[in-house]
C-alpha cells in the first residue's frame, strides 16, 4: 500500500511539473505546424515568467488587492509578452527572411537576459526580492473539489491540481481539434507542409505564419508564468525556467507534432524531472539523477529519427523560409 501511495503521489507531482511543458509544447507545435522552427522557447518562457510575475506584483501595488485581479494581470501580461517574442521571431524570419535556427537561438539568449535584467530591476524596486502576496499565491494553489478530492486513488489522480493544469489540458485538446477538424487548422498544416502549393490555392501564407508563431509564443509565455507563479510560488528566481524550454522542443518531437500526444508526453517528462525527489535510488548521486530528463531527451531524439514515419513526421517546410518569387 505504501508503494502504491508513492506511485500515485509521484504521478500527481508529474502532472503538475509537466503543466508548463504542456503549454510550451503546445505553443511550439502550433508554431512548427506553420513551417517555423522556433528554438527560442526557453527565452520566451523566461519572458513570460517575468512578465506574469511583474504584472501580478504591480497590480497588487497599484490597486492594493490580491487574488483574482493579479491573477488575470499575470495571465494577460505573460501571454502578451510571449506574443511579442513570437512576433519578433516572425518579423525576422517571415518578413526579413533571417535564418530560423540562428534567430531562434538568439531569441533564447535574448529572452533569458531580458528576464534576468528586469527581474533584477524589479527586485531592487521591491527592496531585495520580488514576491506576490499571500492572496495571489493562494489562487495558484490546488483547487478544492470537496469530497471528490477525497476519493481514494481517483481523487489524487484527477482532483488535486491547480487551475493551470486543467487550463493546459483544455488548450491542448482545443489545439488538437483545431488542427485536425477545422478548415483554418487544415490550411495552417498545408502552409507548413508546402507553402508554395498553399499559396497557389489562395491561402495567405504570411498571415498564417504570423498568427501561428505569435499565438504559439503566447502559449510559451504562459508556460513561463506557470514556472514563476506555481513552481517558484510567486517569488522571482533568475533560473526559474532552468531548461524547460529546451525540453519542450524535444517534447514536440516525442509527441510527433500532436497536441493530444503532448499531454501524456508532458506527464512522462514531468515525472522524470521530479523522480529524484519522489523515488530515491540508494547510492545514485542526486546530480546524476537530475540529469535523467535530458538523457531521456537524447534517447527520444535518436529513436524518433530512426523510426520516423511520414504520418508522424515534422511538417515538410519546417526550418525553411518561403520565397514566393521562387514558387
Amino acid at each position: 500500500m505504501k508503494v502504491l501511495t508513492i506511485i500515485i503521489n509521484w504521478i500527481n507531482a508529474a502532472v503538475i511539473s509537466g503543466t508548463p511543458l504542456l503549454l510550451a509544447t503546445s505553443g511550439e507545435i502550433l508554431t512548427e505546424k506553420s513551417g517555423n522552427l522556433n528554438l527560442g522557447v526557453e527565452g520566451q518562457m523566461y519572458m513570460g515568467a517575468i512578465a506574469g510575475l511583474a504584472g501580478a506584483w504591480f497590480t497588487e501595488k497599484w490597486f492594493g488587492v490580491g487574488g483574482i485581479i493579479p491573477l488575470i494581470a499575470a495571465v494577460i501580461f505573460a501571454f502578451l509578452m510571449g506574443c511579442v517574442s513570437g512576433l519578433i521571431y516572425a518579423v525576422l524570419t517571415v518578413t526579413l527572411r533571417a535564418n530560423q535556427n540562428v534567430t531562434g537561438l538568439t531569441l533564447a539568449i535574448f529572452g533569458t537576459g531580458f528576464a534576468r535584467f528586469f527581474g533584477e530591476v524589479l527586485s531592487n524596486k521591491a527592496g531585495g526580492f520580488v514576491a506576490v502576496g499571500r492572496e495571489t499565491k493562494e489562487v495558484f494553489y490546488i483547487i478544492d473539489f470537496g469530497k471528490l478530492s477525497e476519493i481514494p486513488v481517483i481523487g489524487t489522480l484527477f482532483f488535486r491540481y491547480n487551475w493551470l493544469v486543467y487550463f493546459a489540458l483544455i488548450i491542448a485538446i482545443i489545439l488538437g481539434w483545431f488542427l485536425n477538424r477545422t478548415r483554418k487548422g487544415l490550411s495552417l498544416r498545408a502552409v507548413g507542409e508546402n507553402p508554395g502549393t498553399a499559396d497557389s490555392a489562395g491561402i495567405n501564407v504570411t498571415r498564417y505564419k504570423y498568427a501561428a508563431t505569435t499565438i504559439g509564443g503566447g502559449l510559451c509565455g504562459l508556460g513561463g508564468m506557470c514556472m514563476s507563479m506555481v513552481s517558484q510560488k510567486g517569488v522571482w528566481q533568475p533560473n526559474c525556467v532552468s531548461g524547460y524550454g529546451w525540453l519542450a522542443i524535444a517534447l514536440v518531437i516525442f509527441a510527433t507534432w500532436s497536441p493530444l500526444r503532448a499531454i501524456y508526453s508532458s506527464i512522462i517528462f514531468g515525472g522524470l524531472t521530479v523522480m529524484y525527489m519522489r523515488i530515491p535510488i540508494p547510492g545514485l548521486p542526486r546530480e546524476i539523477y537530475m540529469m535523467l530528463p535530458y538523457i531521456a531527451t537524447i534517447i527520444v531524439l535518436v529513436l524518433t529519427s530512426i523510426r520516423q514515419s511520414k504520418e508522424h513526421a515534422q511538417p515538410a517546410s519546417t526550418g525553411y523560409n518561403y520565397y514566393r518569387e521562387e514558387r
